[in-house]
Formats: C-alpha cells, sequence, structure tokens
C-alpha cells in the first residue's frame, strides 16, 4: 500500500479472495496488484504439492503490502485440502470420540503444524455447529455434539492446538447450522428457532468461548423467527451487530462465508451482498472463486463508500480493525512463525508421519473407551 493511503488502496482489506491456478500467472499478479486483499483462500484445486503450496502463496505475498491472511479449510475428515498431498487427517468427529481433551488438542496442533509448514497462518476451523438430527445429512462428520459445552470442550482444545502451531482459528457457521435441514452452498436454509432457544443451545460456543476465537465465520441461512425476514445471516445486521458484536459482546474479525454460494447470491448480485456484509457490520467478504466477482464487489465497495458517507465510515471501521488485528496477531513471536522456510522432503515425511500416528492413535482410544464403556455397563 502507499504510504498516503486513500479509501480506494485499502478497500481491498475488506475481502479474502480465491482463483484458479496452481501458480502464478500474469493475470492473478494483475488481480492482487489492484484488489490489494487482506487475504487468500486456497482450496484443492490449488495444492498439488507442499513446496508448490509454500511458493504459490510467497509470491502472493510478495503482490501485497500488507501481511497477508493466508487461508485453508482445514478441519478433516470431509474437509480436508492437503489430503492428496500429505494424507488424510481424522474428522473433528472421530477425535471426539475419544473423548480426550489432549486428543482434541493435538488434532488442533497436527492441523496447524501442516498449515503453517505450507505457508497458512488462518485456518477456518473449528465448526462449532451443534450436531442434531436435522443437519446430520449435511454436516455429517464436521459436527462433534449435539450438547453445546461438549462442543465448547473440543473447540477450546483444537483452537489451543492451532495457536501453538503459530495457526490462527475460526468459529464457523454463526449462529449456528445446527437445524439447518439445507446446504447453503447450493440454496437458503431457513431455520425456524426463537432467539431464546437459540440463545441457550446454538449460541453457547460463541458466548462462550468470544475471547478465545480470532475469527468467526457467519453463515447465509435466515432465521426468520429472530430478523422477522428470510435475510441470510450474513447480511443481517440484528445478526452481525446486535447479537454477535453487543449481546455476546465479540471483538474479533468477522468474516462471511464464501459470497458465491447459492445460498446468498440466489437474491441478490454479488455486488449486493458484498456491500450488505459490511453494512450489516462485517469485516472480511469470502469470494473464492470467479475473478469477475472479485473485482465487481471490489468497484461496488469504492463506489458505495464514495456515494454514501455512512458506509464509507462503516467501512473504514473493518479496515481498521484488520489492519490492527493484523499488526497484533503478526507481531507475536507465535503468529510469526507462518514465515517458515520452504518445506523439505524430510519434513514433509515427517508430517505425513505425524498424520498417519495421529489417525491410529484416534482409532486405538476410541476402541479403548468403547470397550471400557461396555465393561462398565
Amino acid at each position: 500500500m502507499p504510504k498516503t493511503r486513500s479509501a480506494h488502496s485499502e478497500i481491498g482489506q475488506l475481502l479474502i479472495i480465491g482463483f484458479d491456478g496452481t501458480e502464478m500467472s500474469p493475470r492473478l499478479a494483475s488481480l492482487l496488484r489492484k484488489i490489494q486483499p487482506a487475504g487468500v483462500i486456497l482450496f484443492a484445486r490449488n495444492i498439488t504439492g507442499a513446496g508448490q503450496t509454500h511458493t504459490l502463496l510467497r509470491e502472493c505475498q510478495k503482490l501485497v503490502a500488507t501481511r497477508l491472511f493466508t487461508c485453508v479449510d482445514l478441519e478433516g475428515g470431509t474437509v480436508d485440502r492437503f489430503r492428496n498431498v500429505l494424507g488424510s487427517a481424522p474428522s473433528p468427529a472421530e477425535v471426539f470420540a475419544t473423548g480426550d481433551p489432549a486428543m482434541f488438542r493435538k488434532h488442533g496442533r497436527v492441523i496447524g503444524e501442516n498449515c503453517c509448514a505450507l505457508g497458512f497462518n488462518v485456518d477456518f476451523g473449528p465448526v462449532l455447529d451443534l450436531a442434531f438430527e436435522a443437519s446430520r445429512a449435511v454436516m455429517s462428520s464436521r459436527a462433534v455434539s449435539d450438547d453445546p459445552k461438549r462442543v465448547v470442550a473440543y473447540a477450546r482444545e483444537f483452537l489451543r492446538g492451532l495457536g501453538e502451531a503459530g495457526v490462527l482459528g475460526c468459529g464457523k457457521h454463526f449462529p449456528g447450522l445446527g437445524e439447518a435441514t439445507l446446504d447453503t452452498h447450493h440454496e437458503l436454509p431457513s431455520v425456524d428457532k426463537p432467539l431464546g432457544k437459540l440463545w441457550e443451545e446454538d449460541l453457547v460456543p460463541y458466548r462462550t468461548l468470544r475471547r478465545e476465537l480470532p475469527m468467526v465465520m457467519v453463515s447465509h441461512a435466515a432465521f426468520s423467527a429472530v430478523t422477522k425476514k428470510r435475510t441470510p445471516a450474513s447480511l443481517s445486521k440484528k445478526w452481525i451487530t446486535d447479537i454477535l458484536r453487543k449481546r455476546i459482546g465479540y471483538r474479533g474479525l468477522v468474516c462471511s462465508d464464501d459470497l458465491e454460494m447459492g445460498g446468498v447470491l440466489s437474491g441478490a448480485s454479488i455486488e449486493q451482498v458484498m456491500i450488505g456484509h459490511i453494512r450489516a457490520g462485517g469485516d472480511l467478504g469470502l469470494i473464492c472463486h470467479q475473478e469477475d466477482f472479485i473485482l465487481r464487489a471490489h468497484e461496488a465497495l469504492i463506489g458505495e463508500a464514495e456515494r454514501d458517507g455512512r458506509f464509507a465510515r462503516r467501512a473504514g471501521e473493518s479496515v481498521g480493525r484488520v489492519l490492527a488485528f493484523k499488526k497484533k496477531a503478526f507481531n507475536r513471536k507465535r503468529a510469526a512463525r507462518g514465515r517458515t522456510p520452504a518445506p523439505t522432503s524430510a519434513r514433509v515425511e515427517k508430517l505425513m508421519r505425524q498424520l498417519w500416528e495421529l489417525g491410529e492413535e484416534t482409532r486405538l482410544a476410541t476402541f479403548a473407551r468403547k470397550n471400557n464403556n461396555k465393561e462398565r455397563s
């Protein structure tokens, strides 16, 4: 960013962007120079090897003046972007079944070490959704329990493990997809549950961990009993500003789920949903695929800030929050580990062995726990 900052040069701090390809290209370089985003997110389509991924992220950073959030979805189980590079990590439900808090923390630490070695400093996990029957077909092994206190127990240790590896976590999907029967990637789920019941169930993890979550990701589900509308939570001032910020007292960064998902784009344009997320109190809008959508959203943010003074102030608050967060997080010694050298073949072998051992340890601990329970019954 230039020394004389303008709203135009800083507005990219409201975006985390995805892209196609496994290496730097002139097109991607041009996009990064223009947008100057807060972060980038990589998916399996971008990842073919440990060294390749580390190089790609380093090349992205060279083109952006502020420290990037280098992000990935890595929960283990069905959501594992490193599976083809390092091997499979056990799912949250599998690790939770051990009943061992030390294993919960180890899950986070191993995943964090994998992230850090490949050049990532943010993992969009843990999942805080409750494992209710209604969402089982959608969430599967991503959710660990229908008991919010048990969800907190797993998530707290997982976050600590990530932190030990120098990686930032993100609780998702606020306010909770435990009662959602549809997948927000394709449709807009509507959860007809009153705020009082949500407060005592789905919101407990966010209330309890409000000082421990670096980021919170807001879902695209609608909660009409709370908002009286079919507005996705990601675009709802009631949810983000009134409940998450004011009532719960959350002070970290608030990001959207992917704004290209059918659950939110089914009723509005990318420009409208990007502006809507920031206006509602969000800090970071994720646009994970289409370059055209990223450029349109960026232009819309600039245009709205020029047109509407109130929106400009709201956007300015989030830009300031993102930059202050980065300054604090990336000045810490533990987070500085994110700037690791490219992984050697020996390092990759060690990570692969560590993952395999974690899977074996998880299976053995779960087996032992089941046997102990049988003996007691």
